[in-house]
Order: C-alpha cells, then structure tokens, then sequence
C-alpha cells in the first residue's frame, strides 16, 4: 500500500534558516524574486503588461508589510497545486513557461518568508481569467483558500505579511529599502519601497567602470577589464586591485542572475592565479544553489572559468605590448599570480622574461637582462644557499640567480623547455667552490698540520675542511651541503632499519664513500684563517675551528641542531674565559 510522507512545517523553516540561508535578510530576495517572475510571465501572455512591484512596509508595531506585483496571478487550482507543496515552482515548463526564463526555480522561495513572518496572507487574480483568490498561511503547516472577486481588482498578487514578535525590525522602512536596493537595484522592471523607485534603468559600470569599481571595492582599482562570455549572457567588469592581495585569499565576486545579486563574495568564477582580480557581472544562463548565495559547480562554471581567465590574460599581454610602465607596476604588486600563470602559459612565460625582477649577483635584473649579460642562467634553487654563495661568486666572475621563491624554478624549467638545455642550469655549490683559487702552498700546509690537531672537532659535525683563497677576504669559511654524501647517510640509516635483503641492497649505495655531509670551505684570504695557521695551543685551535664552523653555520642561514647550539654556546663561552684570563 502506497503512502505519502508527510511534513513538519516548522522542522523546513528551521531547516531554511539554519541550514539553507545565512541569514533571514534573505526574504527580501525571495520575494522580489517570485514577483520579477510572475511579471516576466505575465509579459511572456501580454508584452504590453506593467512590470511594477510596490513594497509598503510596517509603519508601526502589529502592523504589516505588503508587497503587490503586476505579475500573471494565480488560479483557485495553482494556489492549491503550488502554494501548498513544497518543492513545487509555477516557474516548471510543464505550466507553459520555459523554465530558464525565471529567476526562481525550487518551489521554496515563500517558505523564506516564515523566516520574519508568523503569517503569510496572499491575495492573487490571474491573467488566464477567473475570479480572486485569497490563500493564509502559518508557520505551523496550516492555511486556508478562499474565492473573494472582491479582494483584488487587477492582475497580480499581493502578500501580506504578519512578522514574529521579535521580527519586526526585518520588515521596516529602512531595512527594507537597503535590503531591495542591494538585491534588486538593478532588476529590469520599476520597484518601489513606498513612493521611493530603488530600480535603475542601467548597469552601473557600463557608464564609468572605474568610479563603480572605487565604490564597490572601497578602494581605487588598478584597472577594469570589460569582460563578455555570450554563451551563458554574462557582461562585466574584471576589476585589477592595485595590491597588498595575499595570494591565499579567497576570491569574493559579485554576481547577480538576471540582474538579480546573488551575493557580492562567490567564489570560483576565476582560476585560482587571478587572485588579484575582482570581477562584478550579470549573467542569464549560470545556475545558482538552492539557497541562491552561490553558484553551482558544473561544466557551465567551469567553461566560464576559463573563458575569464583567458580574457584576463589577454589584457595582460595586451599591456605589455602598450604600456610597460604600467606592466612593471602590476607585476610589482601581483607577481605570484602571474607567475603561476607562466608555468603553464608562453605569453605570461615571456611578460615575465621581459619584465619581472629576480635576485642575482647583479642585483635585481630580469631574466632577459640576465641571459644577454651570461648567457645561461645560472640558478640556485634556495634563499639562504643563494645569500651565502653569492659574494663569492659575484668576486669570482660567475652570475647566480636566485631561484628560491614560489614558481620560479617551474619558470626557469618551463624556458629551458621552449628554448632548449642552455636557457638555463641548476647550479651546485660544488661549482662555486671549482671557481676558486688554491691557497700558497706554504699556508695550505700548515693549515693542514692545524686542521688534522681539530680533527675531532670537525668530525663531531659530520664535516671536512677545504682550503681555498677568494674574495671577498671579510668571509672566513663557508659551509656547503655534499649532497651526495647526505644522500649516501640517508641510504645508510634507511638500511640499518630494513630487512636484510634491503639493508643490502642500500649498502651497495654507501660502502663506496665515507664523504662527510658538510664542506667547511676556509677562506686562506682572510686574516683570521691567515693567523689560525700561527695557532701553536691545540686547544686554541680546536676552539678556532670550531668558532669557524659556527660562523660559518649562521652565515649559511641553516636550522641549528641542538649540538649546533651547544657548539655556539661552547665556543663563546671558551673565547670570553680567556679574554677575562688575559685582563686578570
């Protein structure tokens, strides 16, 4: 046996107001909404119909708010069948209208209205002939249909509504005004919140984009980008913020349907590189959820998306080619995003080329500028790698790069990519260290004899020394990674928690090498490496070797690992006991 489920009424709306809308302003929205579609049905029987909606409301406590509509009216039979079923919308094609004509489309629109109204009274005459009807309503799940011929002259509707004790505020005047005039200003038929018109006949950004965009943003945009994607009847402006976006920040545009705000923070109209890019558009054709404050995520957003994202970076190429000036501004204020753009796209891969300054031993030069100067590029792939090399090898000649922040070693892969292996080179400290000169051979030798004396200082952080003679002589020693041996380590710890087979397989890896980890690079140019070489105490020279390798350590910008720290504090503390020593 066939049953019908049933409904709790007040289980729905405190389903709606929880759950489905933020907030019960929403009502508003609902309302104009279901008028705006009663007239554009109306227009589609009459296309001489008035398209007029008066809201009146509550002037004092126990009053109400009225909102009367020349729509297309309802029938005795559509107020039982549309009224009194959720989920059922006269906006259906199998009542005669094409559904994609309305804004509406889930049949819960009126139900919002119990989120500020203990009673919903509606008085309708249809445009198909008939007499009037008056259908009352509560928020318990009841109501009443009466035929009344006298209880509405003309075609339309007209709801009533009976607020909550501690809604009243919601149906004022002056909430009532803002709240039409941000969902509805722009609606294509005359609104009235009493005698006041809050419609507007045009698009606001058609007639000065910039001045809208100052004063939808709250801040002067960078620039506006007419945007147009015919397909799905969206029109718009692009807007360009001048800067200080976060790269993680959600995008927050604002979007109406049908001229209608679906809300002024949707996100994913755009990829996610055009994060510095807030657009304000209408459209006719994107689907909005149920609770009409977003956008849903089909294949139609999606092919919007990127349309968008096309037609903003077409902008972008096109000002690069009119007014360089201004595309160094913008790339100084949003390279992130541009930058993620040039992974993947040649023209952006080329504005950058030409335009966008990166750290070099030069000082900041583009990526252009840096080829025509070396030829290749040269690049280390870390920050603190980069800062400690860098002195030496601009001393010694050799152009570095630095390729430490986000996207850049994807770019300089993506322009070897398209230009071939000699656009650009990952660069070893280990080729650095090649560039450098060999000490005299009389100081190298008694460095040796010095350095053998510090051995176990040397081996207590997995370190050997190598002697070289550079400039600048103000940097004692440098301390560089041997990647292969760290990999090697790396190997051997793994194979000491592995199976057998295992184990053995990764010992093939490590029994060919006993490389420390680390290179402590002593500069034979500087006056205290010089004067190390004098050093007669093994002790003093143990301390030496060790402050050296501490120096060296905070120079390269690395973490300090606890026997680091312990190492700092050890030698300070040495060095500062016997310089009280020598003064007592």
């Amino acid at each position: 046996m066939a049953h019908t489920f049933g409904v709790d009424l007040r289980g729905i709306i405190d389903l709606l107001s929880h759950h489905l809308y933020s907030s019960p302003r929403v009502y508003t929205r609902e309302l104009l909404q279901n008028a705006v579609d009663a007239i554009t049905a109306r227009r589609a029987l009459q296309p001489d119909a008035p398209g007029e909606v008066v809201i009146e409301p509550i002037e004092s406590a126990g009053g109400t708010l009225r909102i009367s509509d020349t729509g297309v009216g309802l029938t005795e039979h559509e107020v039982h069948d549309l009224l009194s079923t959720l989920g059922r919308t006269s906006k259906r094609d199998d009542l005669g209208f094409a559904r994609q004509g309305f804004l509406g489309q889930f049949g819960v629109g009126l139900l919002s209205a119990f989120l500020v109204a203990e009673r919903i009274r509606l008085t309708s005459r249809s445009a198909r002939g008939g007499p009037a009807v008056r259908w009352t309503a509560d928020a318990a799940g009841n109501y009443d249909v009466e035929v009344d011929d006298s209880a509405r002259a003309g075609v339309g509707t007209t709801i009533e509504l009976v607020p909550h004790r501690d809604s009243e505020h919601w149906l004022e005047k002056d909430v009532v005004r803002a709240l039409v005039a941000e969902y509805g200003e722009l609606l294509p038929v005359t609104v009235r919140v009493d005698d006041e018109v809050v419609t507007r006949g045009e698009l606001p950004w058609a007639r000065d984009a910039l001045a809208y965009g100052e004063r939808v943003l709250g801040v002067a945009p960078f620039d506006a980008i007419p945007v147009d994607v015919p397909a799905v009847g969206l029109r718009g402006v692009a807007y360009v913020l001048p800067g200080g976006v976060h790269p993680g920040a959600r995008q927050s545009h604002r979007v109406y349907l049908k001229r209608m705000l679906v809300g002024d923070a949707i996100e994913g109209l755009l990829p996610e590189w055009a994060y510095f890019i807030r657009c304000v558009v209408d459209s006719t054709s994107l689907r909005p959820t149920a609770s009409r404050e977003s956008l849903y995520q089909d294949e139609t957003l999606l092919a919007v998306r990127d349309e968008l994202g096309r037609q903003v970076r077409d902008w972008l190429v096109r000002l690069d080619a009119t007014d360089p000036g201004r595309t160094r501004a913008l790339l100084d204020a949003h390279h992130l995003g541009i930058k993620s753009l040039a992974r993947v796209d040649d023209e952006m891969l080329r504005l950058v080329e030409r335009w966008l300054p990166f750290e070099t031993t030069d000082g900041p030069q583009s990526l252009r500028q840096f080829r025509r100067r070396h030829g290749t590029i040269g690049y280390v792939p870390d920050v603190d790698e980069f800062r400690q090399l860098a002195p030496v090898a601009h001393a010694q000649g050799m152009g570095l790069l630095d390729a430490g922040y986000a996207y850049d070693v994807e770019i300089l892969e993506r322009l070897v990519a398209l230009d071939g292996p000699t656009a650009a080179r990952r660069v070893a400290p280990t080729e650095v260290l090649a560039a450098l000169g060999d000490p005299e051979p009389e100081l190298e030798r008694d460095l040796r004899a010095r350095l053998d004396q510090a051995r176990e200082v040397l081996e207590r952080h997995d370190c050997e020394a190598v002697l070289r003679d550079f400039d600048p002589g103000s940097l004692p020693a440098l301390l560089v990674t041997n990647v292969e041996a760290e990999r090697r380590r790396d190997a051997q710890q793994a194979g000491e928690q592995a199976d057998p087979l295992w184990a053995e397989l990764l010992g093939s890896l490590v029994e060919s090498s006993s490389d420390a980890a680390q290179r402590l690079v002593l500069n034979c140019r500087n006056p205290l490496v010089r004067r190390m070489a004098q050093l007669t105490d093994p002790a003093l020279v143990e301390l030496t070797t060790e402050s050296l390798y501490v120096h060296a350590l905070l120079q390269s910008r690395r973490p300090m690992r606890p026997k680091d720290t312990a190492a700092l504090n050890r030698s300070f503390l040495e060095l500062l006991d016997r310089a009280v020593g020598e003064d007592a």
